[in-house]
């Protein structure tokens, strides 16, 4: 067994591994870094990237078909399932490239392949052969798809996000289990690619959407272009001849119906269940998952940090570069652990229309007794920008404190959520108050009206001042 002494070894190199790697080197240069799989993230291999390319084809196959509204006429709108898909992939591969280019310029000394996993907790074994004992170490183990057991009756016609973009061509049908993030992108692209797509949900969740008015408009909207139930009454799931069967209950009635495959976009699973974890004497949830203090990434009070999807805090990408970062850093100047700078959230999904969160949520701040507050809305139904583009579907709400009148949040589900979001999102990291974000250049016509139009209408309901603060400190959310 060839021994190798480090301070900081590093499980992983995705987005987060990666971060944690170059923060760790500020401040020794004794780091392993362990890859058992591929070198390249899940944002460029099978997520962020490659999702967004099939989303970009749905969208032009989308608007190809609706240009009536402006007097434009296309006729005979055709896609090729095969090329859609292999843009994908050459385009995805790409990405992934980059980085992989990226890990070549690492000290070659630094890098370790093989599966790594605990035989104490400062001692790790990478592969067969290789045994590195480290001061500190850094969990960057990513997450993969989690499948309910009765999804994988559907055998080989199961997929996941990851295998579906190697499908050769594109399905005539598909069953998506889970109107979550993934499966709404997934789902609406490939509706509008031409594949016949029922979706089904448990608990009646449409993506992260929180607002019920919201939530409702939305799922109406998605409606209108596919089949969704996010309170799903599935009784079987079957591997046939034809392709997999589903049947469900639709008002009451027992309904089998058979695609081509099933599409399972029902979360993702933290990988620490193949990495020894338990002899890392650390304390686990209930999911297996070591407890991880969110401003520091420290694994209680132990020499052992976690950082990006493998924490399942926050599963976004550029989340995983700040996670990285504190944890690399902390890792390497251990003992002396740092908190770090988190961001305010921000969440968007990338669907047409797209749906943004910034800031806190409606059900944070209605949960934080301290907090009294009040609600703008707008509509783009109507709003100026949005009609003209054809676009005018969508509500916006915003959040802001009364006595104060600081920003809080918002949730929108309509067009440019992903830049108004973004917007947003910095003024509530600023702590803007409402009257500051009026004050604001917009110009016009733009769809960032419809923000001003929210804004105004969140001015024109706060009740602001040291006596309301106060008020609102006595008698608790809802004054």
């Amino acid at each position: 067994m060839e021994l190798h002494k480090v301070d900081v070894a590093i499980i992983g190199t995705g987005t987060a591994g990666m971060s944690a790697y170059r923060a760790a080197l500020q401040h020794t240069n004794s780091v392993a870094l362990i890859e058992g799989d591929q070198y390249g993230t899940t944002c460029a291999r099978v997520g962020c990237m490659p999702s967004k390319l099939l989303i970009a084809a749905a969208n032009a196959a989308h608007a190809a078909r609706h240009t009536d509204l402006f007097g434009v006429h296309v006729d005979n709108v055709q896609v090729d399932g095969g090329e859609v898909l292999g843009r994908v992939r050459r385009e995805r591969d790409r990405f992934v490239g980059f980085v992989e280019e990226t890990v070549e310029e690492f000290d070659a000394s630094h890098k370790f392949k093989g599966h790594a996993r605990f035989l104490d907790p400062h001692r790790l074994q990478v592969g067969q052969d290789i045994e590195i004992e480290a001061k500190r170490i850094v969990i960057a183990t990513g997450s993969r798809p989690n499948i309910p057991g009765f999804l994988q009756e559907a055998d080989d016609r199961l997929l996941d996000n990851e295998s579906l973009f190697e499908l050769e061509t594109l399905p005539q049908s598909v069953a998506v289990f889970g109107p979550g993030v993934i499966g709404l992108e997934l789902g609406q692209a490939l509706s509008r690619l031409g594949v016949r797509i029922r979706m089904f949900g448990v608990g009646g969740s449409v993506g992260p959407l929180q607002s019920d008015e919201i939530r409702d408009y939305a799922l109406e909207t998605f409606r209108s272009e596919f089949s969704l139930d996010p309170q799903a009454d599935v009784k079987a799931v079957n591997r046939t001849e034809d392709g997999v069967s589903v049947t469900f209950l639709d008002e009451g009635i027992e309904i089998t119906e058979t695609f081509d495959y099933l599409l399972a976009a029902t979360g993702r699973k933290p990988n620490v269940d193949s990495i020894d974890i338990e002899k890392a004497d650390l304390k686990l949830d209930d999911r297996g998952v070591p407890e991880v203090n969110f401003y520091t990434l420290q694994c209680g009070t132990s020499h052992i940090f976690m950082a990006g999807d493998a924490s399942n805090q926050v599963p976004l990408l550029h989340e995983a570069v700040d996670e990285g970062k504190i944890a690399g850093g902390n890792a390497g100047r251990y003992p002396d652990v740092q908190v770090g700078p988190r961001r305010t959230p921000l969440t968007i999904v990338f669907t047409e229309p797209q749906i943004g969160q910034a800031g806190r949520t409606i059900s944070d701040i209605e949960s934080d007794c301290r907090v009294c507050y009040a609600t703008g809305e707008v509509s783009f139904d109507n709003q100026g920008r949005s009609r003209v583009m054809g676009v005018n579907k969508g509500l916006l709400k915003v959040y802001a404190e009364h006595g104060t009148g600081v920003f809080l949040g918002a949730e929108m589900f309509g067009p440019s959520a992903e830049h108004i979001a973004h917007l947003l999102a910095w003024c509530a990291q600023k702590r803007m108050t409402v009257s500051e974000m009026v004050a604001m250049p917009f110009y016009h016509p733009v769809i960032e009206e419809g923000l001003r139009t929210a804004l105004r209408d969140l001015g024109n309901k706060l009740h602001l001042g040291p006596e309301m603060v106060q008020k609102c400190l006595d008698c608790g959310p809802g004054a």
